[in-house]
Parts: structure tokens; C-alpha cells; sequence
């Protein structure tokens, strides 16, 4: 510290502050509700796509996304709308070619990269609270530059969303011809909600509208680029909200599958 002789007239010595924050708040609560949340969903995943089995119930043609497309030779025919034609391995999910895009897209998502940074690696936790690590080099080296991908993966997530939206919609012709229960509701409400996820993403709403410099000359664009921007403004809850309705999805054909219970069938 400076000596009273030394420092300068007028000047005031620093404070010795011991602490790393002076935040009172609970500013540790947000990171540890996401290591917490994002954990027990991702343990519950990997167990069900792991599990290959109770995935398809074909009493109504339910089909888990989860399990969506099922392409291996171990999947059900019936679940099997795109064929089977990869090796029915343990370590082979039964949806290979949808889930490794699902998760880069949610990995490169704007949001979760805010949420597994600031709770998994600490960078920072929180505001005003100093970063767990000594360097920080951004995303402008290996493994974090492949986050700029994330607008590629976009439009792999989109034609997820459609085979969703395709499965949901062959749900109502069950063997028995037009039917509709309980099931058919979970599975409608988990396609709407992952596509106003999909479509709030930054990279839909850049797609959209984002190169434009006259919107007055591009009026439907323009209508579009409104929607996505009032969705965008809602991205982290349907971020969340999504992966409940995934686990609600699975969770629900998996008990139907596994005769825990029977489907609440309005019709038929």
C-alpha cells in the first residue's frame, strides 16, 4: 500500500477487499438450477435411448421421438417409416441420424450456450462474479469455434421437426382406422412447441430477415421476421419448455408401451 508521504495529494488508498464478489445475493442459485435441471434431463435421455425398447405402441402408432426415424434392423417395421438399414449395436442409438444433429443444434444453441457456460464451466457464473478460469479465448478456438455451425444444424433441426410433425400426424390412423386419445395430445403439443423453438432461433430469424435493407420491399419477409423476433423474445423458456415436453412424449409411450396403464382414448 502507499505510504502517506508517497501518495499523491488528495489521493485515497484501495480498499484490501478479501473477498472474489461483494454480490449478498443468491447469485449461485440460476447456474445450479440448470446443472441440476439439464443434468437429470440428459440422464434420463441417454438412459431411454440406451434402453431400445418401449418405444412404439402400435395399438395407435405411437412412436416416441426419441426413437424417430427408428433406422436400425432391431427397430419395429411398423416404427420403421425411412427403413432399417444401420446395425442394431447397443452403442447404435435406434434414431442415429436424427439425435447426434438434435444435440449439436441444442449445444449450439444461443441460449444453452449461455446456460452450460455460466453453470458448467463457470465463465462467468454470473455477473460481477469472477470467471472459474485463468485465460479465456472465447469461441475462436477448437472445440467452441464449432459453435459458429449452429445455423447449419438449424436446418437439420427443421427437417427433424418435420418428421415429428409427420409422426404426430400418422398417430391418428391407428390400425382401427381415425383415432384420437390422449396420446395424440402429448404428441401435437410437443411438435408446436419444438417448432416455435426451432423457428425462435437467431439463425431463423437472421435467415429471415436479418440481410434486409428495406422492409418496406419485402413485406412477407418482413411479416415472418415480426413472428420470429416475438418468439425469439421467448427462445430460453421454449428452450426449456421443449425438453419437458420431449420427456413428457417419451416418458408417456414408454409407460403405454410397457403396460403401466392405457392410452385416454377419446375416439376409437
Amino acid at each position: 500500500m502507499t505510504s502517506t508521504a508517497t501518495r499523491p495529494r488528495g489521493a485515497r488508498a484501495r480498499a484490501a477487499i478479501a473477498a472474489k464478489t461483494l454480490r449478498t445475493d443468491r447469485w449461485w442459485f440460476a447456474p445450479l438450477i440448470t446443472v441440476i435441471g439439464l443434468s437429470a434431463w440428459v440422464a434420463y435421455a441417454t438412459v431411454r435411448v440406451f434402453q431400445h425398447d418401449n418405444y412404439w405402441v402400435d395399438a395407435y402408432h405411437y412412436l416416441t421421438p426419441f426413437y424417430s426415424p427408428c433406422v436400425t434392423d432391431r427397430c419395429v417395421e411398423a416404427a420403421s417409416h425411412f427403413g432399417r438399414f444401420l446395425p442394431g449395436w447397443w452403442i447404435i442409438p435406434d434414431a442415429a441420424l436424427t439425435l447426434p444433429f438434435l444435440l449439436l443444434f441444442r449445444l449450439t444453441c444461443y441460449y444453452y450456450r449461455k446456460a452450460y457456460y455460466r453453470s458448467f464451466w463457470l465463465s462467468p457464473p454470473a455477473c460481477a462474479v469472477p470467471d472459474g478460469h485463468k485465460e479465456y479465448g472465447g469461441e475462436t478456438r477448437f472445440p467452441l469455434l464449432g459453435q459458429n455451425l449452429h445455423r447449419y444444424f438449424f436446418y437439420a433441426a427443421a427437417i427433424i421437426s418435420l418428421i415429428n410433425t409427420w409422426d404426430a400426424i400418422l398417430a391418428f390412423h391407428s390400425p382401427k382406422g381415425f383415432g384420437f386419445g390422449l396420446g395424440n395430445i402429448i404428441l401435437v403439443l410437443n411438435v408446436v412447441m419444438l417448432w416455435a423453438y426451432t423457428i425462435s432461433c437467431h439463425s431463423c430469424r437472421h435467415i429471415i430477415g436479418g440481410r434486409l435493407k428495406h422492409f418496406s420491399k419485402h413485406p412477407v419477409r418482413y411479416k415472418a421476421w415480426t413472428f420470429v423476433s416475438a418468439l425469439n423474445v421467448r427462445h430460453m423458456q421454449l428452450a426449456w419448455i421443449t425438453l419437458g415436453t420431449l420427456a413428457l412424449a417419451d416418458f408417456y409411450i414408454m409407460a403405454l408401451a410397457a403396460g403401466w396403464f392405457s392410452d385416454l382414448r377419446f375416439i376409437n
